[in-house]
């Protein structure tokens, strides 16, 4: 069992923190308990996680950030890739002079969260998945020109809520471009032997029902690739099925959460 680590505590602090030829908008909410780093929907903000740390509370060092390009105050870069969305997660927890932290992820966050657990688990407590990281073979021809013309007909609207920060800063293509990584990473072939490889514990929490541009079950037979790898590898589990969807999920069933935050933890104290 891994040694219980000491967290110092540290001010609240927002601001800018600069990375490649970019800057992400960060807020530490300081606190003594363990750092809890989340990670976005591909093209969510920060806000999207106030729940799950208002069901925490302040006995936890929440750090949220928004990504390249997301948010009101992230700035446009060159590379939208998923190594830079990597690469992110390192700048921000240096700045923040955290060495260790627990990582929640939601969708594309949460293969984010599972690279980076993988390639750091001596810096990772572990994770919580939050309805993301399943790897299926979903991509083909048929499914990429899907992607390219939804985020073609949402162009016309989109740029109009920039000033908001509820829609990214990137062109219809780029946003495509960045969809269409997601689903060549999550193939099993490539996502399987980094679920495979992990070895701090990592919780699943798992929506229901449809997403944003799927049909029929399509999103149930993805959340089914899960169940190869969660009997491979011992520490993965599904903490949780929750009855809302991949959209609602942060909003409607955060307590599910907050538990499985709370179960990672308990298991790096050695709790049972």
């Amino acid at each position: 069992m891994r040694k219980n680590s000491t967290f110092s505590t540290h001010a609240q602090w927002t601001g800018m923190v600069p990375v490649d030829d970019t800057a992400l908008a960060v807020t530490d909410s300081g606190g003594p308990g363990i750092p809890v780093i989340y990670l976005n929907g591909q093209f969510a903000t920060q806000g999207y996680w106030r729940r799950v740390i208002a069901e925490l509370g302040t006995g936890w060092r929440h750090i949220t950030y928004d990504e390249r390009a997301r948010g009101r105050k992230s700035k446009r870069s060159a590379d939208y890739s998923f190594e830079a969305a990597v690469r992110d997660v390192d700048a921000v927890l240096a700045a923040r002079a955290v060495d260790r932290a627990l990582l929640v992820g939601w969708s594309y966050g949460a293969v984010v969260g599972a690279h980076w657990a993988d390639r750091n688990p001596a810096r990772t407590v572990g994770a919580v998945l939050v309805d993301g990281a399943f790897p299926h073979d979903w991509l083909d021809e048929a499914m990429e020109e899907r992607i390219r013309k939804l985020f073609r007909r949402m162009g016309w609207f989109t740029p109009l809520l920039r000033p908001t920060g509820l829609t990214p800063r990137m062109t219809a293509e780029e946003q495509a471009d960045s969809n269409i990584e997601l689903g060549r990473l999550s193939r099993e072939s490539e996502l399987g032997p980094v679920l495979e490889n992990i070895v701090v514990p990592v919780r699943y929490v798992v929506a229901s029902g449809t997403s944003l541009g799927s049909r029929g079950d399509e999103q149930e037979r993805i959340r089914a690739g899960l169940d190869a790898v969660t009997a491979r590898n011992a520490n993965l589990r599904v903490s949780a099925k929750v009855p809302s969807n991949h959209g609602a999920i942060l909003r409607k069933d955060y307590q599910a959460i907050a538990g499985a935050v709370r179960e990672v933890a308990a298991l790096d104290r050695g709790e049972r």
